[in-house]
């Protein structure tokens, strides 16, 4: 099943509060919205791609943990973009220093705040163009290095700031760069 987009413009602009109020009232539902207000319904995943996001962003923690960089989010946690979409990565990361000058109530709601780092694991249901475009946002937005992978090529395409999107082909490992200094993704375990 694809996500379910719907134009609410010509009816209501939905406010930053109105939105948070919506997700936290239907909490069994994923939302994201776009930069021009569509609401952006999106399916459970299903078991599978459940687990491996888990593993990513378990991947990232652990590192985390011992590096005391940032802070690690997972697939629950959307971001309000400086060109004001709502979007949850799979797994995300933010430079320590940069999250520590939110404020607590932002830290509560949607961070108004793009991650330093984002990962997205395409889910079968998922359209490639759309992840594509997805992942264009987050660069145009402020994220430094991107990571979408693509289960069915066996293909992981990196994202960065200023730069041509790079596709590796069944890597068994990619590294944060000079972003997440010393990370290393185990792609092996997501294939």
């Amino acid at each position: 099943m694809n996500a379910l987009i719907v134009n609410l413009q010509s009816v209501v602009e939905l406010t930053d509060e109105q939105f948070f109020k919506l997700c936290q009232a239907n909490r069994d539902l994923r939302f994201e919205r776009t930069a021009t207000g569509e609401l952006i319904i999106m399916p459970p995943t299903g078991g599978g791609t459940g687990n491996r996001n888990a593993g990513i962003t378990a991947q990232l923690w652990v590192w985390n943990e011992q590096s005391k960089q940032g802070i690690v989010f997972d697939s629950s946690t959307c971001f309000k973009l400086p060109n004001g979409a709502d979007r949850s990565p799979d797994a995300a990361w933010i430079k320590l220093e940069r999250w520590d000058a939110l404020t607590e109530d932002e830290k509560e709601k949607f961070p108004p705040i793009s991650p330093d780092f984002v990962i997205e694991l395409l889910s079968p249901s998922d359209s490639l163009k759309a992840a594509q475009d997805k992942m264009k946002e987050y660069i145009d937005n402020g994220v430094i290095l991107g990571f979408l992978i693509n289960r069915k090529s066996r293909q992981l395409e990196i994202y960065r700031k200023g730069k041509e999107v790079e596709v590796l082909e069944s890597p068994a490992s990619v590294s944060g760069e000079n972003v997440l200094v010393g990370f290393v993704l185990n792609v092996e375990t997501i294939w």
